[in-house]
């Protein structure tokens, strides 16, 4: 017997959102690793913020979205992300927002990129996730590999240091550019650099990985300028 369709006016649901998350999720053991290693961490947060005022957005919510959620599932903008977990239910779980709870604006995580991302909380973070994985990790199987990470500036914004070329910067044909008379406009840090001959050279930096290889975990990364002496540096 067929079934008829019905229209979706269910105003109340009985279903949690932890009853939705399958047992065996893979992000069920990832979360139970992370709510470990945030917990430690909260005297860091609350040194971080002030005693008064208006509350934030937890940074444990901030973190596990856009440290773990956007590089889990390559989501490739924060507004994206931020889509994503205002109805996507495994995300509102992950993150720990309830299935009422309202999602804050994606401008969020450009306001505590520099709070939480470029202090020593992210890298704490990893820390304690590392330490955490320790007993799956091999002391004696390990790879160091590197990768070239194109850099969110175009070509054009690469213009001379001493403001000789075009005031555009747009007709470059012909010229020789390099990064010690040239830099971007938009992105003073990135560097003109190519991996492979014959390929075109962008602005780019170098990312560095050493990798447990019978698991292939990330035991350690970091994030250099992009040019010939980048590699054996990290290694060192």
């Amino acid at each position: 017997m067929r079934g008829d369709e019905r229209v979706q006016d269910g105003m109340f649901s009985y279903v949690s959102l932890e009853q939705r998350v399958p047992q065996d999720h893979p992000l069920r053991a990832v979360r139970k690793l992370t709510d470990t290693v945030l917990r430690t961490l909260s005297p860091e947060f609350d040194a971080l913020y002030a005693d008064s005022g208006r509350p934030s957005i937890a940074p444990e919510y901030i973190l596990r979205a856009l440290l773990l959620l956007q590089v889990f599932y390559s989501v490739r903008s924060e507004r994206l992300l931020v889509e994503q977990i205002d109805y996507n239910l495994l995300f509102r779980w992950f993150v720990g927002l309830g299935m009422d709870d309202a999602v804050w604006n994606h401008a969020v995580f450009s306001k505590n990129r520099d709070r939480l991302l470029t202090s020593d909380v992210a890298q704490r973070f990893f820390a304690e996730v590392n330490k955490q994985a320790k007993r799956f990790m091999s002391d004696e199987h390990f790879t160091v590999d590197g990768t070239l990470i194109q850099a969110w500036a175009s070509q054009k914004s690469f213009r001379s240091k001493d403001g000789s070329d075009d005031v555009d910067g747009t007709d470059f044909r012909g010229q020789s550019r390099s990064n010690k008379t040239h830099e971007s406009t938009t992105d003073a840090d990135a560097r003109l650099y190519k991996k492979s001959y014959g390929k075109e050279s962008k602005l780019s930096y170098l990312g560095h990985a050493l990798a447990e290889n019978r698991n292939g975990l990330i035991a350690a990364a970091m994030v250099t300028h992009a040019d010939g002496y980048a590699e054996r540096d990290a290694d060192c």
